[in-house]
C-alpha cells in the first residue's frame, strides 16, 4: 500500500515536471470545462421538458414514466454523446501534445488541436460508444436504487478499466472504436496484469492543495454568517478560483502520466522524462 502511494508520489512529481515545461497544456481541460458548460446550457430546455435536467443535477433516479418514454433517451443520448465527443477531443488534444514532449518534440496549443481534428472520425465513433454505454450504466441503475447502482458501479468500473488507453491509442494508431477498446484492455493485460490497483500519486499530489482551498472556502462562508460579507466574498472568490486551478492541473497531470505509460506499454521503453521503475509499478496485482 504505501510502496503503491510512494511510487504514485514520484510520478505525478515527474508528469508535473513535464507540465512545468508545457503550461500551456493546462489550456485544454480549461476549454473543455468551458464547451461542456455550453453543452450543458444548450440541452436546458430539452432536458427540462422531458423532466430530466433534476436526474442530471441530482444523480437522482429515473422514474417509470420516464423510462418508457423515447424522448429521454434521445435527448439523454445526445447529450451523453455531445459531451463525450467535446471532452474526448480536447483531451486527444492534450495526450498528443503529450506524447510530441515525450518523443523531443516541443508542442503547441495548435499541434494538439490539429492532431485532434485529424482524428475527427474516431472520436466522434468513440463518443458514439461511449454515450451508448453511459445511457446503458444509467438505466440500469435507475432499475433499482440499491442493486442498480451497485450492478452499474461494477460495469462502470470495468468499463473505466478496459478503457483507460483508449484515447492515447485513438490519437496514435488511429483505429476504430471498438478495436481501440481491444486495444486498450490488451495493453493493460500484458504489462500489468488482469486485476489491477492504479496508484493515486496525482490525487496525493492536489489533496493538500485541495483540502486548503476547502478551509478557505468554509472560512468565506464563516465570514459571511459572521456578517463580515466582504472578506466572505473574497476568501470564497479565492477558493473557487484555486479549485478550478487545482482540477485543471489534476486533469493535464492525469492525461500526462496516461501518455506516459502508453508509450511504455506499446514501446516497451520509457520517456526519458519518467523514470522506468515508476512505469512498472504504476499498477499493482491485488
Amino acid at each position: 500500500m504505501f510502496g503503491r502511494m510512494a511510487n504514485g508520489w514520484a510520478l505525478a512529481k515527474q508528469s508535473w515536471r513535464v507540465l512545468m515545461l508545457d503550461m500551456e497544456l493546462l489550456l485544454f481541460p480549461l476549454i473543455s470545462g468551458f464547451c461542456c458548460l455550453l453543452v450543458m446550457a444548450s440541452f436546458v430546455v430539452p432536458l427540462v421538458r422531458s423532466g430530466y435536467l433534476e436526474v442530471l443535477l441530482n444523480d437522482g433516479q429515473i422514474n417509470q414514466e420516464q423510462l418508457d418514454s423515447p424522448v429521454v433517451y434521445v435527448i439523454l443520448f445526445a447529450f451523453y454523446f455531445v459531451n463525450h465527443f467535446v471532452i474526448v477531443f480536447f483531451n486527444s488534444a492534450l495526450i498528443s501534445c503529450a506524447i510530441i514532449r515525450f518523443q523531443g518534440g516541443n508542442p503547441t496549443l495548435s499541434d494538439g488541436l490539429s492532431a485532434a481534428s485529424r482524428r475527427l472520425p474516431q472520436i466522434a465513433a468513440w463518443a458514439l460508444v461511449s454515450a451508448t454505454v453511459g445511457l446503458i450504466l444509467k438505466v440500469i441503475e435507475s432499475q433499482s436504487k440499491r442493486m442498480g447502482q451497485i450492478v452499474a458501479a461494477i460495469l462502470g468500473t470495468g468499463w473505466a478499466i478496459a478503457s483507460y488507453f483508449v484515447v492515447p491509442v485513438l490519437v496514435v494508431e488511429k483505429t476504430g472504436p471498438i478495436e481501440a477498446l481491444k486495444r486498450s484492455a490488451t495493453i493493460l493485460r500484458k504489462n500489468w496484469g488482469e486485476s489491477l490497483v492504479s496508484n493515486f500519486g496525482v490525487g496525493l499530489l492536489t489533496f493538500i492543495p485541495s483540502f486548503a482551498a476547502f478551509l478557505v472556502l468554509m472560512g468565506g462562508i464563516v465570514a459571511i454568517v459572521s456578517e463580515h460579507i466582504v472578506l466572505g466574498i473574497i476568501l470564497i472568490v479565492i477558493a473557487i478560483i484555486s479549485i478550478l486551478l487545482i482540477s485543471l492541473v489534476s486533469a493535464t497531470l492525469t492525461s500526462i502520466v496516461i501518455a506516459a505509460l502508453y508509450l511504455f506499454a506499446s514501446r516497451g521503453e520509457a520517456p526519458e522524462q519518467i523514470d522506468q521503475s515508476l512505469l512498472e509499478n504504476a499498477f499493482a496485482h491485488r
